[in-house]
């Protein structure tokens, strides 16, 4: 994976459903196989990104979480 396949979305400080909402418009402009990291300080997100991937074709690929601070990579499917 290369940077020009990554392509990222800062939500730190939006709150549910804004990290999801940011995400999907990200997804929306990406080639199937790119991957799209979220970076999002709300804990919902969590939950969010995880039932995203199950309800669509999108993969989430990682979720982690660092000083309150959670990073979601998915996979545009």
């Amino acid at each position: 994976m290369t940077d020009l396949t990554l392509v990222e979305v800062d939500a730190s400080g939006l709150q549910c459903p804004m990290p999801l909402l940011l995400a999907k418009r990200a997804l929306n402009g990406m080639d199937a196989g790119q991957r799209l990291r979220v970076i999002a300080t709300d804990q919902g997100s969590v939950r969010d990104f995880e039932v995203f991937s199950e309800q669509s074709s999108h993969r989430l690929i990682s979720t982690e979480e660092r000083d309150g601070t959670y990073i979601h990579i998915l996979e545009k499917g």
